[in-house]
C-alpha cells in the first residue's frame, strides 16, 4: 500500500554549521527524511554543488529512501551551508550562505512529471529568495493534485508580496505560532488569539487545512472545517533544529496514508517532540519507539 503514495519535497538541501560540528539539514530535506521513514514513497527536487559536501547530501537522502533524480549538479555555486547559534533554551537563528546551489534549481520535465505523478507537493517559503528556483517552484506548483505550504520566514529572505502569493497557491498550509501571527498581521487581521487568526487565514486563502505548532505545547489542525487539538509531550529539549519538519513529515504522511487527523496530529507531535530531545534535525526513530512514548504504561 505505501508504495503507492507519493510525495514530492522542493527546496534547500544544505549543511548546518553549528559551533562544534556540521549537519545535514534543510527544511525540504527534514520533511522529506520524515516523510520516507513513515512509509510513503517520497522525491526530493534540489540541487547541490559539484562538491564532496553535495555528494554527502544525496548520499544521505538516498540511504534514508529518498529518491534523488531530480536533485542536479551546479559547476558554479556551492552547496548549501547554514551557520546556526543556539540559545541556552536551544532555539535557533540562522545565517543562510547565498548563492549557494539551491538557489538555482532550474525547471526540468522530469520534475514535472515527478510532481504530476505525487499525491502531494511540499515546498516552503525559503527556496524563493532567488528567482531562478522561484519560478521553478511556480512552474511546478499548477502541476501538483495536492499544495503543503511550510512556511520558513527567515529574514531578510522574503517579502509580504511573495508570501500573499504562496499562500493563495496552498491547499495545506503550516506555521509556527509566531509565523501564524506575523502573516495574519500581514493580511489584515486584528485579532489577538491563535484560533481566530488560523480561522481568519482560512477564510482569506483557499486552504482547506491549516496548521500551527505552538512548540512545547502541541500544535492544532483545522482540516475539513473541524479544529483537532493536540497539548504536546514532555521532553527534555536538546535542541529544537527539525523538529518542526518532523512534525510536519509525520503528519503529512499519516494523512495520506489514511489516518485519522487526530491520530496524524498526535503521532506528529510526539515525534517532533522526540526530534526536539535529540541533536540534530532527523535523528531515526523507530516506530517503537514512537509508540511507547505515546503510550508509555500500554494501555490501548
Amino acid at each position: 500500500m505505501s508504495k503507492k503514495v507519493r510525495a514530492v519535497c522542493f527546496g534547500e538541501i544544505l549543511w548546518d554549521v553549528f559551533p562544534d560540528l556540521e549537519r545535514i539539514g534543510g527544511a525540504p530535506l527534514n520533511v522529506a527524511s520524515r516523510i520516507s521513514s513513515m512509509g510513503v514513497h517520497t522525491e526530493m527536487i534540489s540541487k547541490v554543488g559539484n562538491d564532496e559536501k553535495g555528494a554527502q547530501l544525496i548520499e544521505y537522502l538516498q540511504s534514508m529512501g529518498v529518491e534523488t533524480g531530480n536533485i542536479k549538479k551546479d559547476e558554479q555555486h556551492p552547496t548549501g551551508m547554514v551557520n546556526v547559534e543556539l540559545s541556552s533554551g536551544g532555539s535557533a537563528t540562522y545565517d543562510i550562505q547565498y548563492p549557494a546551489a539551491w538557489d538555482k534549481i532550474e525547471l526540468d520535465p522530469n520534475m514535472v512529471k515527478s510532481v504530476e505523478d505525487s499525491d502531494a507537493f511540499i515546498f516552503g517559503s525559503l527556496v524563493c529568495r532567488d528567482e531562478v528556483s522561484r519560478k521553478t517552484l511556480f512552474g511546478l506548483i499548477p502541476k501538483a493534485k495536492y499544495r503543503v505550504l511550510d512556511f520558513n520566514l527567515r529574514p531578510p529572505h522574503y517579502s509580504k508580496e511573495l508570501l500573499m502569493e504562496l499562500i493563495q497557491h496552498a491547499e495545506f498550509i503550516k506555521f509556527n505560532d509566531d509565523e501564524l501571527f506575523e502573516i495574519a498581521g500581514i493580511m489584515g487581521s486584528r485579532y489577538n488569539s491563535l484560533e481566530q487568526n488560523l480561522l481568519f487565514i482560512a477564510v482569506k486563502s483557499n486552504a482547506k487545512s491549516i496548521c500551527v505548532t505552538k512548540g512545547r505545547h502541541g500544535a492544532v489542525l483545522l482540516h475539513d472545517k473541524k479544529l483537532y487539538y493536540n497539548s504536546g509531550y514532555k521532553v527534555k529539549v536538546k535542541d529544537t533544529v527539525g523538529a518542526g519538519d518532523s512534525f510536519l513529515g509525520t503528519l503529512i504522511a499519516k494523512l495520506l496514508l489514511g489516518k485519522s487527523p487526530q491520530k496524524a496530529m498526535d503521532t506528529a507531535c510526539a515525534v517532533g517532540a522526540l526530534v526536539a530531545g535529540q541533536e540534530g534535525a532527523t535523528p531515526e526513530l523507530a516506530q517503537q519507539t514512537i509508540e511507547n512514548f505515546l503510550d508509555p504504561v500500554g494501555e490501548k
